[in-house]
């Protein structure tokens, strides 16, 4: 259990949505609307070869164009693609990932590793933690970001919500905001194969808000 770099996940300057997309419905397009609508005042950086803009904002067609290495890169692609991406990330500086994508677990490298073991092997010379697989995010309103695929964002508050299940986040969203109910974090685990309920809760309890 450690909260190193965790920083960079609960306070990103700059946010890159890897596999950023047009397609409506899509995690890639949510993902993009989301950040975008909530008002988060850092950087927003699509990362997408297939499209030269995503809702406006320039695209660049992979990790190395990137101008900088951002603080969080947000994972929505297909699974095989998930440790190279941590690997490339990792390599230009990027200390904090939150990855969406589910499926890691079950299947398998060239090297018999599962995808998510390559992922976390990836991600381990840099320091690099990892939020997921297999979730659905990470809310903050008071930044205003909402890095995650929920259909709504949740108000503003004082109360932290960590959750494992995707769904179990969905439900409590949904309940919170019909009754008025604010967070100061809210936080999907999904698989939680690096950053798990522990290093949250020891995070967040030196949180001020």
């Amino acid at each position: 259990m450690t909260i190193r770099n965790l920083k960079f996940m609960f306070n990103p300057q700059s946010v890159a949505v890897i596999g950023a997309s047009k397609k409506a419905n899509s995690v890639g397009a949510t993902v993009m609307r989301s950040l975008l609508q909530g008002g988060f005042d850092g950087a927003i950086i699509p990362v997408t070869p297939n499209y030269k803009a995503v809702a406006g904002v320039l695209a660049f067609p992979n990790v190395a164009s990137l101008p900088e290495p951002p603080d969080l890169a947000v994972i929505c692609t297909p699974p095989s693609t998930v440790p190279g991406l941590i690997a490339e990330l990792g390599d230009r500086g990027t200390r904090a990932a939150i990855v969406l994508t589910a499926g890691l677990e079950r299947l398998q490298d060239d090297q018999g590793r599962s995808l998510q073991q390559a992922m976390l092997d990836a991600a381990k010379p840099h320091l690099l933690r990892i939020l997921g697989p297999n979730c659905l995010g990470l809310m903050i309103p008071r930044l205003g970001l909402n890095a995650s695929f929920a259909h709504t964002n949740p108000l503003p508050g004082q109360i932290a919500f960590i959750t494992q299940s995707g769904a179990m986040a969905t439900a409590v969203l949904d309940w919170a905001t019909a009754n008025g109910l604010g967070f100061s974090n809210f936080v999907s685990l999904g698989n939680s194969a690096d950053v798990d309920f522990g290093d949250v809760i020891d995070f967040l309890g030196s949180d001020p808000h």
